[in-house]
């Protein structure tokens, strides 16, 4: 029988929990749920009232691994949803609020893609996102080269920028920005990428041609358009591994000398936040957003 627990007065039905998600070391569908749970304060900020995209994988990452942007079949009728604007017409998306619409959508196993705009305001981008992709032998240490030049450049145009890992090979750079598009945002972050591969030739790249990326970070800007998402803060990741996308100090990115340095799994993020807090609170002030140049 499928157990129903009880989260702030809604009734969720929990499926498997035994289930091995993460082989290589035995993290099961019951630690994945007390992961999200104990995250949640952190977490669910940076997921309110974005349409979340997940990407699912209920056998594990060596299973099936898909996407589901529309609201899934079988959605209680409590969890929020928006319309969203397509190029293929209106589609309706699901936004995690609460900690049971965080715990029902946890069940489906789902890493949690946002947009860098909010529902109310699809229009209108509040975040700028750059992905540090490293290509081998490039790791995560050459990329917080980057990060720190990006930061540098990006303080130049008075916008204040935060890092998480992506939880898988690199890093990310956000920043919160007001009164853009997300065109607008996409034209500006495509040209820090060109500035950071004039000024750091051998190691950074701004476009995606497989053949140039090997050694080299390749910046992606283009996750800044309007359909484009990116892996949550504090996320679980698709791997044999329970790692985790997880807020870093820039302390943490200059000291980095290994990749194993900036590498979170879901137990490490407990303590993490009992000694930082969210590091990426900042982005959810809105008097602290910057604005484009």
């Amino acid at each position: 029988m499928t157990p129903i627990t009880e989260v702030e007065g809604r009734r969720i039905a929990l499926s498997n929990l035994e289930k091995v998600l993460h082989p290589a070391t035995g993290f099961t569908k019951a630690e994945l749920l007390h992961y999200y749970a104990t995250t949640a304060e952190a977490m669910l900020p940076h997921l309110r009232d974005r349409p979340v995209s997940f990407l699912r994988y209920p056998d594990g990452p060596d299973g099936q691994v898909f996407f589901t942007k529309n609201v899934p079949p079988g959605t209680p009728d409590w969890v929020t949803t928006a319309e969203v604007e397509r190029v293929t017409g209106v589609a309706r998306m699901v936004c995690v609020q609460d900690l049971p619409s965080l715990m029902w959508a946890a069940n489906l196993v789902t890493e949690f893609h946002t947009h860098q705009w909010v529902a109310q305001a699809q229009d209108e981008a509040d975040r700028i996102v750059l992905d540090l992709d490293p290509g081998a032998p490039a790791t995560v240490v050459e990329c917080c080269e980057v990060a720190l030049w990006l930061r540098e450049r990006l303080a130049a145009d008075g916008i204040e920028a935060y890092a998480k890992t992506s939880g898988s090979k690199g890093l990310h750079l956000l920043a919160a920005v007001r009164g853009s598009s997300s065109e607008r945002v996409s034209e500006y972050a495509k040209r820090l990428a060109v500035e950071a591969e004039q000024a750091l030739p051998r190691l950074a790249l701004h476009r995606m041609t497989r053949s140039l990326r090997p050694g080299k970070v390749f910046v992606d800007w283009s996750q800044n358009a309007a359909r484009k998402t990116t892996a949550a803060p504090y996320t679980l990741r698709a791997r044999a591994e329970p790692w985790v996308s997880a807020p870093v100090t820039w302390e943490e990115i200059e000291s980095c000398r290994d990749p194993a340095q900036l590498t979170f799994g879901a137990p490490d993020l407990a303590p993490r936040l009992r000694d930082h807090g969210d590091l990426l609170a900042p982005l959810l002030d809105r008097g602290r957003a910057g604005r484009l140049p």
